[in-house]
Protein backbone atom coordinates (compact mmCIF):
# COMPACT_ATOMS: atom_id res chain seq x y z
CA UNK A 1 0.00 0.00 0.00
CA UNK A 2 1.54 3.35 -0.99
CA UNK A 3 2.52 5.68 1.82
CA UNK A 4 0.14 8.58 2.32
CA UNK A 5 1.75 11.97 1.85
CA UNK A 6 1.09 14.69 4.42
CA UNK A 7 1.08 17.69 2.10
CA UNK A 8 0.83 20.25 4.92
CA UNK A 9 3.87 18.71 6.60
CA UNK A 10 5.79 18.70 3.34
CA UNK A 11 4.97 22.36 2.69
CA UNK A 12 6.10 23.24 6.21
CA UNK A 13 9.34 21.31 5.64
CA UNK A 14 10.04 23.34 2.50
CA UNK A 15 9.26 26.62 4.24
CA UNK A 16 11.50 25.74 7.18
CA UNK A 17 14.29 25.04 4.70
CA UNK A 18 13.81 28.49 3.16
CA UNK A 19 13.99 30.13 6.58
CA UNK A 20 17.24 28.33 7.37
CA UNK A 21 18.78 29.44 4.07
CA UNK A 22 17.55 33.02 4.54
CA UNK A 23 18.82 33.21 8.12
CA UNK A 24 22.21 31.83 7.08
CA UNK A 25 22.83 33.47 3.69
CA UNK A 26 20.32 36.32 3.47
CA UNK A 27 16.95 36.39 1.75
CA UNK A 28 18.46 37.92 -1.39
CA UNK A 29 20.51 34.73 -1.85
CA UNK A 30 17.52 32.38 -1.66
CA UNK A 31 16.77 30.38 -4.80
CA UNK A 32 14.26 27.62 -5.40
CA UNK A 33 17.14 25.25 -6.17
CA UNK A 34 18.92 26.22 -2.96
CA UNK A 35 15.77 25.64 -0.91
CA UNK A 36 15.30 22.24 -2.57
CA UNK A 37 18.86 21.26 -1.66
CA UNK A 38 18.39 22.44 1.94
CA UNK A 39 15.13 20.49 2.19
CA UNK A 40 16.66 17.36 0.65
CA UNK A 41 14.09 17.37 -2.16
CA UNK A 42 14.10 17.69 -5.90
CA UNK A 43 13.53 21.09 -7.46
CA UNK A 44 10.46 19.71 -9.24
CA UNK A 45 8.92 18.67 -5.94
CA UNK A 46 9.45 22.12 -4.42
CA UNK A 47 7.90 23.70 -7.53
CA UNK A 48 4.94 21.33 -7.22
CA UNK A 49 4.03 23.02 -3.93
CA UNK A 50 5.20 26.55 -4.75
CA UNK A 51 5.03 27.80 -8.33
CA UNK A 52 7.23 30.83 -7.76
CA UNK A 53 9.84 32.11 -5.36
CA UNK A 54 7.50 34.97 -4.43
CA UNK A 55 4.77 32.50 -3.49
CA UNK A 56 7.21 30.51 -1.37
CA UNK A 57 8.46 33.65 0.37
CA UNK A 58 4.93 34.76 1.16
CA UNK A 59 4.07 31.32 2.53
CA UNK A 60 7.18 31.56 4.72
CA UNK A 61 5.99 34.88 6.14
CA UNK A 62 2.60 33.39 6.93
CA UNK A 63 4.16 30.40 8.70
CA UNK A 64 6.56 32.57 10.68
CA UNK A 65 3.67 34.79 11.71
CA UNK A 66 1.72 31.74 12.86
CA UNK A 67 4.67 30.53 14.94
CA UNK A 68 5.11 34.02 16.38
CA UNK A 69 1.44 34.03 17.39
CA UNK A 70 1.94 30.72 19.19
CA UNK A 71 4.90 32.15 21.10
CA UNK A 72 2.85 35.24 21.98
CA UNK A 73 0.03 33.04 23.27
CA UNK A 74 2.53 31.13 25.43
CA UNK A 75 3.88 34.41 26.83
CA UNK A 76 0.35 35.52 27.66
CA UNK A 77 -0.53 32.21 29.32
CA UNK A 78 2.57 32.51 31.54
CA UNK A 79 1.41 35.84 33.00
CA UNK A 80 -0.55 36.03 36.26
CA UNK A 81 -4.21 35.78 35.30
CA UNK A 82 -5.88 38.02 34.48
CA UNK A 83 -2.88 40.07 33.30
CA UNK A 84 -2.79 43.81 33.86
CA UNK A 85 -3.13 46.03 30.80
CA UNK A 86 0.53 47.02 31.01
CA UNK A 87 1.69 43.39 31.39
CA UNK A 88 -0.44 42.40 28.40
CA UNK A 89 1.04 45.13 26.19
CA UNK A 90 4.58 44.46 27.43
CA UNK A 91 4.28 40.76 26.57
CA UNK A 92 2.84 41.70 23.19
CA UNK A 93 5.81 43.94 22.42
CA UNK A 94 8.36 41.46 23.80
CA UNK A 95 7.38 39.08 21.01
CA UNK A 96 8.05 41.89 18.52
CA UNK A 97 11.76 41.91 19.40
CA UNK A 98 14.33 39.48 17.93
CA UNK A 99 15.41 38.11 21.29
CA UNK A 100 16.11 34.45 20.38
CA UNK A 101 16.87 32.30 17.35
CA UNK A 102 13.22 31.81 16.34
CA UNK A 103 12.18 35.46 16.66
CA UNK A 104 15.43 36.60 15.02
CA UNK A 105 14.67 34.43 11.98
CA UNK A 106 11.17 35.90 11.80
CA UNK A 107 12.34 39.50 11.91
CA UNK A 108 15.26 38.91 9.58
CA UNK A 109 13.07 37.30 6.92
CA UNK A 110 10.27 39.86 7.24
CA UNK A 111 12.61 42.87 7.14
CA UNK A 112 14.51 41.43 4.18
CA UNK A 113 11.23 40.73 2.38
CA UNK A 114 10.09 44.31 2.91
CA UNK A 115 13.35 45.68 1.50
CA UNK A 116 13.28 43.38 -1.54
CA UNK A 117 9.62 44.22 -2.19
CA UNK A 118 10.56 47.86 -2.70
CA UNK A 119 12.19 46.97 -6.03
CA UNK A 120 10.52 43.64 -6.92
CA UNK A 121 7.02 44.01 -8.36
CA UNK A 122 6.18 40.34 -7.85
CA UNK A 123 7.03 40.47 -4.16
CA UNK A 124 5.30 43.83 -3.73
CA UNK A 125 2.09 42.32 -5.15
CA UNK A 126 1.86 39.99 -2.15
CA UNK A 127 -0.19 41.45 0.75
CA UNK A 128 2.66 41.09 3.23
CA UNK A 129 1.57 44.13 5.27
CA UNK A 130 -1.59 42.31 6.39
CA UNK A 131 0.23 40.83 9.38
CA UNK A 132 1.63 44.13 10.72
CA UNK A 133 -1.74 45.82 10.17
CA UNK A 134 -3.46 43.07 12.15
CA UNK A 135 -0.94 43.41 14.98
CA UNK A 136 -1.47 47.15 15.11
CA UNK A 137 -5.24 46.68 15.38
CA UNK A 138 -4.80 44.11 18.15
CA UNK A 139 -2.53 46.44 20.09
CA UNK A 140 -4.92 49.36 19.59
CA UNK A 141 -7.79 47.21 20.91
CA UNK A 142 -5.73 46.31 23.99
CA UNK A 143 -4.93 49.97 24.62
CA UNK A 144 -8.58 50.92 24.17
CA UNK A 145 -9.53 48.37 26.84
CA UNK A 146 -6.81 49.82 29.06
CA UNK A 147 -8.21 53.31 28.60
CA UNK A 148 -11.73 52.19 29.43
CA UNK A 149 -10.38 50.46 32.54
CA UNK A 150 -8.54 53.56 33.68
CA UNK A 151 -5.02 52.17 33.14
CA UNK A 152 -4.43 54.58 30.25
CA UNK A 153 -5.04 58.32 30.37
CA UNK A 154 -8.36 59.27 28.70
CA UNK A 155 -6.65 61.79 26.41
CA UNK A 156 -4.45 59.09 24.86
CA UNK A 157 -5.63 57.87 21.47
CA UNK A 158 -5.23 54.04 21.37
CA UNK A 159 -4.70 53.92 17.60
CA UNK A 160 -1.98 56.58 17.72
CA UNK A 161 -0.27 54.96 20.68
CA UNK A 162 -0.40 51.53 19.01
CA UNK A 163 1.27 52.91 15.89
CA UNK A 164 3.87 54.69 18.02
CA UNK A 165 4.66 51.56 20.04
CA UNK A 166 5.00 49.35 16.98
CA UNK A 167 7.16 51.94 15.25
CA UNK A 168 9.39 52.05 18.31
CA UNK A 169 9.57 48.25 18.59
CA UNK A 170 10.33 47.83 14.87
CA UNK A 171 13.14 50.36 15.08
CA UNK A 172 14.56 48.71 18.17
CA UNK A 173 14.22 45.31 16.55
CA UNK A 174 16.24 46.46 13.55
CA UNK A 175 18.87 47.81 15.93
CA UNK A 176 19.12 44.39 17.56
CA UNK A 177 19.42 42.65 14.19
CA UNK A 178 22.34 44.85 13.11
CA UNK A 179 24.07 44.68 16.49
CA UNK A 180 23.39 48.26 17.54
CA UNK A 181 22.03 47.13 20.90
CA UNK A 182 21.24 43.94 22.77
CA UNK A 183 17.73 42.50 23.15
CA UNK A 184 17.95 43.35 26.85
CA UNK A 185 18.74 47.00 26.10
CA UNK A 186 15.90 47.20 23.59
CA UNK A 187 13.51 45.69 26.14
CA UNK A 188 14.58 48.24 28.75
CA UNK A 189 13.79 51.09 26.35
CA UNK A 190 10.34 49.67 25.61
CA UNK A 191 9.62 49.25 29.31
CA UNK A 192 10.68 52.84 29.99
CA UNK A 193 8.26 54.05 27.32
CA UNK A 194 5.45 51.90 28.71
CA UNK A 195 6.10 53.25 32.20
CA UNK A 196 5.57 56.77 30.90
CA UNK A 197 2.54 55.79 28.85
CA UNK A 198 0.68 54.07 31.66
CA UNK A 199 1.84 56.50 34.37
CA UNK A 200 -0.04 59.25 32.53
CA UNK A 201 -3.34 57.76 33.74
CA UNK A 202 -2.45 58.75 37.32
CA UNK A 203 -1.78 62.41 36.53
Amino acid sequence: MPKRVDHAERRAHIIDALVRVAARDGLHAVTMRGVAAEAGMSLNLVQYYFDTKAGLLHAALERLEELSHRRWSARLAALPQPPTARAFVEAFLAEALPSDEASRAFHLVWTSYAVLAMTDAELAAQPFVAGPNRLERQLADALERARRGGALAPDRDPATEAARLLGLSHGLGTGVLVGQRTPEAATAILRAHLAELFAASAT
